[in-house]
């Protein structure tokens, strides 16, 4: 069993599997913003781009994971990407990582709507019982954003991973359980409404 391609959407979003058609979307909505992947195994802002995109097309086989580009509705534009990751059909498990978006879709509904339609289709279209999401100790506005969203914090895996500039960082897990998502998708429906 594999996560197979789809569509997601809402009225803020649409999640399209990535693409030759979103390369240069997705390098316009990187560029010149360095900071954005600060806590990234790449810079994707500059001349990691290139290296990102093609690495992404080539892991994006809904096996070990599938990558999509955030298209926001209100303008049509490219402003990021998500994925599921460390998938795990066995044990009906994945993860929602390598989020990354254009700083003016910061503070809006882009995020919210994301984390709904994906987690919504690990729960309640694959019928999965585990989705983890995880950051680095020091992004405190992803752990802040993460604890928003209801997920339990599990712990922190301790010099976990070696970083572009050699830093070795901790990496903080967390996780949200199929009896729990009613909870969840309720509070996200609530801040998605507020957006309009």
């Amino acid at each position: 069993m594999k996560v197979e391609p789809i569509i997601l959407e809402d009225a803020h979003v649409r999640l399209e599997p990535v693409e030759e058609a979103h390369r240069e979307g997705l390098r316009a909505a990187a560029s010149g913003d360095t900071a954005l992947f600060d806590y990234m195994p790449m810079d994707l802002s500059g001349d990691g781009f290139e290296r990102w995109f093609e690495w992404s097309k080539g892991v994006s086989d809904g096996v070990r994971e599938f990558v999509f580009a955030v298209v926001r509705k209100s303008d049509r534009r490219i402003v990021g990407s998500t994925r599921y990751l460390n998938i795990d059909a066995a044990n009906k498990r994945l993860e929602i990582g390598h989020t990354w978006y254009a700083r003016d879709s910061w503070s809006s509904a882009v995020n919210p709507s994301c984390k709904f339609l994906l987690f919504h289709h690990a729960f309640e279209t694959l019928h999965w019982n585990r989705v983890e999401l995880k950051c680095d100790a020091r992004n405190s506005r992803s752990r802040a954003a993460i604890l928003k969203l209801g997920a339990v914090e599990e712990g922190t895996l301790r010099r976990h991973m070696i970083m572009r500039d050699g830093f070795i960082r901790d990496t903080i897990y967390f996780s949200v359980v199929a009896v729990e998502w009613p909870k969840i998708r309720d509070g996200l429906h609530t801040r998605i409404a507020s957006f309009g």
